[in-house]
């Protein structure tokens, strides 16, 4: 949930408590949304203009740092997570700060040379580079600050690692050009500074990803030939450093707090869901892979994830268009994700869905927790 579906409207909390859930994410951090509020008393849309933090921005803490959120115009206060936060815990349910790291267009557009560049140049202003010092320190001070001010029972890590070509502008014309999903990972290597630093060879794996985004290839493996074992290290590492870095502070911080940590296997994974190839190197409670394109795609991803890591696997479902508002369907398809070894499930999204959605969902709930035995 956002902070703004549940402040101001009284029934907010009771409404998703009934659709069985056991705890709430719950917005600390995140990016520019349109997002429709079909329950609230008051109104029906919140315009988040801009990538924002939903607890207070402390002088104290981002003093001679070179990035900082921002303050969401949007919503009365400083501390909407709070507020939001102890509205759901007065119901019984635990609240995970869900917290957004590298996606800001705010701060991209700010600071371009923080941001990820592809082989041709073209900057992806809402994608921050974690290869970069500055972007490191940004999200160590989010999480800190997340932790101390909100005091969660558990922290949702989202983008934890690079953001690519997918996941990125508004009013998107990209789809003509037919980049297939090959292109569109080479597209998404990263060439800023920061990273530039770490290639061996970067004029030559510049020129070789160029030509490859441009006459397409099988895999990225045969695009980048002798070069892909490097350049995937490189990667996978940017990532892995992220979180290794995240992780022990929330450990060291807060010890009882669960992390969890939205992920994939696939080694040129960017966006939302950041690689684990090659090992998670944290101690994460719990694994999140996307589920979105329903069981032929996500099934193996699932398993890859679990072959990758032996952590706790979750599915993040979606109760959102295209899924049908049908409970049966749903519960269908998070059973056959039970089957490949999911053991949780997140639900995306109690703020955003109808009435006949959020019933669709109630059904589903029950029945996997039936077939869970929990």
């Amino acid at each position: 949930m956002y902070p703004w579906d549940v402040i101001g409207d009284p029934d907010a909390v009771a409404r998703v408590a009934s659709l069985g859930v056991d705890a709430v994410a719950l917005a600390a951090s995140y990016h520019t949304v349109r997002a429709a509020t079909p329950f609230h008393p008051r109104r029906r849309m919140v315009d988040a203009r801009h990538a924002a933090f939903y607890l207070p921005v402390r002088e104290e803490a981002w003093r001679d740092k070179r990035l900082s959120p921002a303050t969401p115009s949007w919503m009365d206060g400083d501390d909407s997570f709070g507020d939001a936060a102890s509205a759901v815990r007065a119901a019984g349910l635990p609240v995970y700060a869900w917290t957004v790291l590298t996606h800001s267009s705010r701060l991209g557009d700010a600071n371009p040379d923080l941001v990820v560049r592809n082989a041709f140049g073209d900057a992806y202003p809402y994608a921050l580079c974690p290869s970069n010092e500055h972007v490191v320190e940004y999200a160590r001070t989010l999480v800190s600050e997340v932790l101390e001010l909100g005091r969660p029972d558990g922290v949702v890590l989202e983008a934890c690692g690079p953001l690519g070509f997918f996941h990125g502008g508004h009013h998107e014309k990209t789809d003509g050009a037919d980049w297939s999903a090959v292109q569109q990972k080479l597209l998404s290597l990263c060439f800023c500074a920061a990273c530039t630093d770490r290639y061996t060879d970067p004029v030559g794996l510049r020129d070789v990803v160029r030509a490859a985004v441009d006459r397409g290839a099988d895999s990225v493996e045969e695009a980048l030939g002798d070069r892909a074992g490097h350049v995937r290290e490189v990667r996978t590492g940017i990532s892995r450093s992220l979180r290794r870095e995240l992780v022990g502070l929330i450990r060291a911080t807060a010890p009882a707090t669960r992390i969890a940590a939205h992920a994939t296997a696939d080694p040129w994974g960017t966006g939302p869901f950041a690689t684990v190839a090659g090992g998670v190197d944290a101690d994460v409670d719990v694994l999140t892979v996307t589920c979105w394109p329903g069981v032929d795609a996500s099934v193996p991803a699932i398993r890859a994830l679990r072959e990758e890591a032996d952590v706790r696997t979750a599915a993040y479902v979606l109760a959102l268009p295209p899924k049908p508002v049908d409970g049966d369907e749903l519960l269908a398809e998070w059973l056959a994700y039970a089957e490949a070894g999911v053991e949780e499930f997140h639900l995306y999204h109690a703020g955003l869905a109808s009435a006949r959605r959020l019933d669709a969902v109630r059904h589903a709930v029950a029945g996997i927790k039936r077939a869970l035995g929990t």
